[in-house]
């Protein structure tokens, strides 16, 4: 077949969740409802963290920074999912399918590296608490910000243009709500077998290294909390960390089955629900589990709502 004889497909389909307009309307209050509970909890911490200034430091800093991460990590596909399900056609154009699969997977490398940013800092917390001061100035917690979103944002740049220059002359129909690796290389005219193997390699070299690291820095954490002679320092320690442990296990064992182990055997519908639950549920727990542990979040959230009161017009 010639060149000039394919005909290029200009948009995708987004099946998303096919059913009744029931469905489609139960399944649009709750992802709506889970949407602004994302941008009010995590807009809540930012606003916590910039207000009060005891917690101007480095946990709370990079906190906060996670919290305007996980608010852009939702807004680039819910409002999309938002409008398909409510739409007959469903259809999200080919620049738009590209550009939310390279903002959506860079987002979340980011935060797989922030994650990791996070264990560091808590490691130096308690495993040198003498030095921590001297080491987590302020100045190196902004450089690791920055590095986050660098890496992040090039870590899946070139595959993503390799891919988004394949041959795409249909079909054109996407079962996901989403557009994703594995249903775009599959909808591609030529056989792009090595880009569908780098692509992969990539994700699970990230997934696997941060990961890795984050055990392994809760590892050194763990012993230095045992030789705490009293039990409420080791408490304490135990409650810094857990919330963070907590929001690594949800998005990590979510993401690792989506992008680690085989799922060529999993349905479609598995590979939905997988990927509903750490780019829709997490992000919506994280406020919850980092606040209602922190005794100190607590108090500062407390004072941004009763500061909402007050500057409420009566």
């Amino acid at each position: 077949m010639n060149k000039s004889e394919i005909s290029t497909v200009t948009q995708f389909v987004l099946l998303g969740f096919p059913g009744p307009w029931k469905i489609q309307i139960m399944l649009f209050s709750m992802i709506l409802l889970v949407y602004i509970l994302t941008l009010t909890g995590n807009t809540a911490i930012i606003c916590a963290v910039r207000w009060d200034h005891r917690l101007h430091t480095p946990m709370y800093v990079l906190l906060a920074n996670f919290s305007f991460l996980e608010i852009w990590y939702v807004t680039c596909t819910i409002p999309n999912m938002l409008v398909n399900l409510l739409s007959k056609t469903k259809t999200i154009s080919f620049s738009g399918c590209f550009a939310q699969f390279y903002f959506f997977f860079s987002l979340g490398t980011t935060e797989c590296f922030f994650l990791c940013v996070m264990a560091y800092d808590r490691y130096l917390a308690i495993c040198h608490p003498l030095h921590y001061p001297s080491i987590m100035t302020g100045h190196l917690c902004v450089i690791l910000v920055l590095l986050c979103w660098l890496i992040g944002f090039l870590g899946h740049g070139i595959t993503i243009f390799f891919i988004s220059q394949l041959p795409f002359c249909g079909p054109n129909i996407i079962d996901h709500f989403l557009c994703d690796v594995d249903p775009l290389i599959t909808l591609s005219c030529a056989p792009a077998h090595i880009i569908e193997h780098v692509s992969h390699s990539v994700s699970s070299l990230i997934i696997i290294l941060t990961i890795l690291y984050i055990l392994g820095s809760y590892a050194l954490v763990l012993r230095a909390v045992l030789q705490v002679p009293s039990s409420a320092g080791r408490q304490k320690a135990f409650s810094t960390c857990g919330s963070h442990l907590v929001v690594v296990s949800l998005f990590y064992g979510t993401i690792m089955a989506m992008y680690v182990s085989p799922t060529s055997g999993n349905s479609v519908a598995m590979h939905k629900v997988i990927t509903l639950i750490y780019s829709v549920v997490t992000p919506v727990l994280n406020p919850f589990i980092y606040s209602l542990r922190n005794r100190d979040m607590k108090f500062a959230l407390r004072q941004v709502i009763c500061g909402m009161k007050i500057l409420k017009p009566s």
